[in-house]
């Protein structure tokens, strides 16, 4: 043993319990810290940097509508208002809550009173927008809710799809939560309900949550939470090609300031590209809402940092993707400022 490692021993030696004790609590609490802020500062550098000219709107946006489309509240004066605000704009579907399902996978009529009259109407509002009916509910083992494991409520789900498509809708939207990444009961659900959106020509799209943006962190979340919060990139890619659309939802990401939220988002941009097969449209899902809570800081997640972040991650990754576009997640909490940043940033950028 060299001279300074037989110093450094005998002063270890020499210090008493409670100052070896201090050190070890000092370095168990710095090492994680320092690896935390290695992944903030990973994170922030993804937002550096200027988007490409190109990096902007192919037509293929999207807009989740809320429950009140189908259920009479609406009228044909809010469908011209609707068309009027998506003109000009890269929006090609809305997926339109036409749900909540039933635990059991049904979905009572009553629910969507006038479906009907909303896909006729917007049909007649807004050629050439595709509509898509929206269903969810939250899933086991998380929640006691939905059983996708479960094959009969797997054959009632698509039973659902069929009756959604019947109702004049393009297609079915599924965003169902939380799923833990490897359960087999949703791939097993997407096996069975494509066939019935392709006998019709019909589109069937997903809501997905985020890629873990360190490896194995799906996990750890797992473990110390039992929230399946992120997905791995195995998993997302699985679900990806069972469908001919899959929109990330990249908010609700905890991320305190503007810079890193962009960062987080032009992140999961790249990693939901490598994991997207080219043929399956991909859409970034951006926060159209305001929050304040722990995990969603309205100050954070804009839409300026989220769009700049989609941009940036596009550029870098896959620019002449043309099965690519973000998804505006909600058309009722919406503000006119939420819009004009989608159209200035993502639509006509400078």
């Amino acid at each position: 043993m060299t001279a300074p490692f037989r110093a450094l021993r005998e002063r270890w030696r020499g210090w008493s319990w409670w100052r070896r004790a201090l050190l070890a609590l000092g370095l168990a609490v710095a090492v994680p810290v320092a690896a935390l802020g290695s992944v903030f500062i990973a994170i922030r550098l993804h937002y550096t940097g200027d988007p490409a000219a190109e990096a902007r709107t192919r037509g293929r946006d999207a807009v989740w509508l809320g429950h009140a489309w189908v259920d009479g509240r609406k009228t044909d004066a809010d469908v011209a208002a609707l068309a009027r605000q998506l003109a000009g704009t890269g929006v090609h579907d809305l997926y339109v809550h036409t749900g909540p399902l039933e635990h059991d996978g049904s979905l009572p009529a009553s629910v969507h009173p006038r479906a009907r009259w909303f896909t006729e109407a917007a049909h007649r509002a807004l050629p050439g927008v595709r509509l898509q009916g929206w269903l969810g509910d939250e899933v086991k083992p998380e929640k006691d809710a939905l059983d996708l494991d479960d094959a009969p409520t797997r054959d009632r789900i698509a039973a659902s799809a069929r009756q959604v498509l019947d109702q004049g809708f393009d297609g079915v939207h599924f965003d169902m939560e939380p799923i833990h990444p490897g359960t087999a009961g949703w791939l097993a659900l997407l096996d069975e309900v494509r066939p019935v959106t392709a006998a019709r020509g019909a589109t069937l799209s997903v809501a997905a949550p985020q890629i873990d943006p360190v490896p194995g962190l799906h996990t750890a979340g797992i473990l110390l939470t039992d929230h399946g919060k992120w997905w791995d990139q195995a998993y997302f890619r699985e679900t990806a090609r069972r469908v001919d659309q899959i929109a990330v939802m990249a908010y609700d990401t905890s991320m305190p300031t503007e810079p890193l939220f962009g960062g987080y988002v032009a992140q999961q941009t790249e990693l939901a590209l490598r994991a997207t097969p080219p043929q399956v449209d991909l859409l970034i899902g951006l926060p159209f809402f305001w929050d304040d809570k722990w995990g969603h800081r309205g100050d954070a997640e804009t839409v300026p940092a989220a769009v700049r972040g989609v941009r940036l991650g596009l550029g870098r990754q896959d620019l002449q993707r043309a099965g690519f576009g973000v998804a505006l997640y909600v058309d009722f909490a919406a503000t006119p400022e939420n819009w004009a940043a989608y159209r200035r940033g993502w639509v006509d950028p400078a």
